[in-house]
């Protein structure tokens, strides 16, 4: 697990054919994210939130502030990234198992016994009995849940996800969630979030960090005193709705 420390983070774009040159997306951005703590990340679009977990995850830097990952930069540090395009990511000529163990094969073969085993994350996810389908013959969930699997296979130090239910329907949305946090609950990685559905980001995380319309700023931290494990029944629940309104009423209010 891993401590996450983003300190005075600001990200400008020079954009040399534009009218505007110079295109600020985030603003002196400071946060803390304890050892397995799941936050998730909440605004407009195009707000900047993929910025911020691109400089978290090492692919972007800053134009200032810092990252630090227990006290060491996201370049030396083990990153588990799942993407929004998932598809572009996976290996279609690759079976679902196949998938999982190419994040593996570069690492000690220890690493693939126990709960980061490719079968026993496949198991807790449901598709054990998919495991040689080939990447394109599952569904769009099943493809997604397999792309999960390859992340916490490779047993990052901090995972890191980007919107990866957004092209999903909404029942199939709310099973994926579940399925993440039955694998997240076992192994309790470090884990940030990105999410433009509200529902989904409360149910999800220990805290949500809401952040403003572009140039970012981070607008308040609303913890989320839900308890652990969760079933879609908390939805409904009155604590659930008092905290979907307090977030809603910061997110618009400007």
């Amino acid at each position: 697990m891993a401590t996450i420390e983003v300190k005075n983070l600001s990200k400008v774009f020079l954009q040399p054919k534009e009218e505007i040159k110079y295109l600020q997306v985030l603003d002196n951005i400071s946060f803390t994210i304890k050892d397995g703590e799941f936050v998730t990340l909440f605004g407009p679009n195009s707000c900047g939130k993929t910025t911020l977990l691109n400089i978290i995850a090492g692919i972007e830097e800053p134009s200032s502030g810092e990252v630090l990952i227990n006290g060491k930069n996201p370049e030396s540090t083990k990153v588990g990234f799942v993407f929004q395009n998932y598809n572009e990511s996976m290996l279609p000529w690759r079976t679902a198992m196949g998938n999982i163990k190419f994040a593996l094969e570069i690492q000690n073969p220890q690493e693939k016994e126990g709960k980061y085993a490719p079968e026993h994350l496949l198991m807790k996810v449901g598709l054990l009995e998919y495991k040689d389908k080939y990447f394109y013959e599952l569904s769009g969930g099943m493809k997604q849940l397999v792309a999960i699997c390859r992340a916490f296979a490779y047993n990052p130090e901090i995972l890191l996800m980007d919107e990866p239910f957004s092209s999903l329907d909404y029942s199939t949305t709310r099973k994926m969630e579940i399925e993440l946090l039955n694998v997240w609950s076992e192994t309790n990685k470090t884990t940030i979030f990105i999410s433009h559905d509200i529902d989904e980001a409360i149910f999800l995380a220990d805290r949500i960090i809401v952040l403003s319309k572009r140039p970012a700023k981070i607008k308040e931290v609303v913890e989320v005193n839900l308890p652990r494990p969760r079933e879609l029944e908390i939805l409904l629940s009155k604590n659930f709705f008092q905290i979907r309104s307090a977030v809603l009423k910061i997110f618009e209010y400007e």
